[in-house]
């Protein structure tokens, strides 16, 4: 259906606020293309998994000098789920591919994710996944952080209403009893932490082109960015 005829492999960065289908677009892109693709978001959410099995978060104050004994004890990695063709989450060896995608974990990721020594560990580990190139990773930094040299950064966006509906939606199906109030308040609450975080806050990088896809469909989306790709790469080689 879409067609690229790119010949050397790339890094594709893809950042954008919560909610903003960042994931998803990235999940079936790097499915085009052939790349790995890397959810950075999944990773964080993964150590605020850890953090609530540990009782390691009080509130919403994280126990920042426990925490950062700990975080030798907590292994992230990515594994094919052959029946969705799609890497699914690990923590310590198991499968937390649904556990992390929870309202209660949306509500704490951010205060965790904001935390330094949180972010540098992630960030190594984001980089060794791209050694090779040929991936396709989104989240808040990759294109301003992890990898400001990426060949393409695209920052996607939608208004919070639009992005709390995708969100509310995607937790009902899954069998989720939600309110469209508090994943709204919850996707306005980590905008404004993630922007304003002293740590790689979410920012546009200089160079990255901006996504609003409050009004596209999915196959809008990747058709978009398709002819991106071709525009600026398939011409060169």
């Amino acid at each position: 259906m879409h067609k690229t005829d790119l010949k050397e492999k790339i890094i594709i960065a893809i950042d954008g606020h919560s909610s903003s289908g960042k994931s998803t677009v990235a999940k079936e892109l790097a499915k085009i293309l052939g790349y790995i693709y890397v959810d950075s978001g999944a990773m964080y959410r993964a150590v605020t998994l850890f953090c609530m099995e540990n009782n390691l978060i009080d509130g919403e104050l994280v126990k920042e000098g426990e925490l950062r004994k700990k975080m030798e004890d907590i292994k992230i990695s990515f594994r094919l789920n052959p029946s969705t063709g799609i890497a699914d989450t690990f923590l310590n060896g198991e499968n937390v591919e649904d556990e992390i995608r929870e309202i209660e974990v949306s509500n704490l990721v951010s205060p965790v994710s904001k935390i330094g020594f949180v972010r540098e560990a992630m960030v190594e580990l984001q980089r060794e996944f791209g050694k090779d190139k040929g991936i396709v990773m989104d989240g808040r930094d990759i294109g301003t952080v992890v990898y400001p040299d990426a060949e393409l950064k695209i920052f996607m966006t939608a208004s919070p209403e639009v992005r709390a509906k995708r969100r509310f939606d995607e937790l009902i199906s899954k069998g989720s009893s939600v309110s469209f109030d508090s994943i709204l308040q919850n996707v306005v609450n980590r905008d404004h932490i993630d922007s304003s975080r002293d740590h790689s806050p979410l920012k546009q990088a200089k160079d990255a082109i901006l996504l609003d896809n409050s009004s596209l469909s999915r196959e809008e989306q990747l058709e978009w960015i398709i002819n991106l790709i071709n525009e600026r790469f398939s011409q060169n080689h």
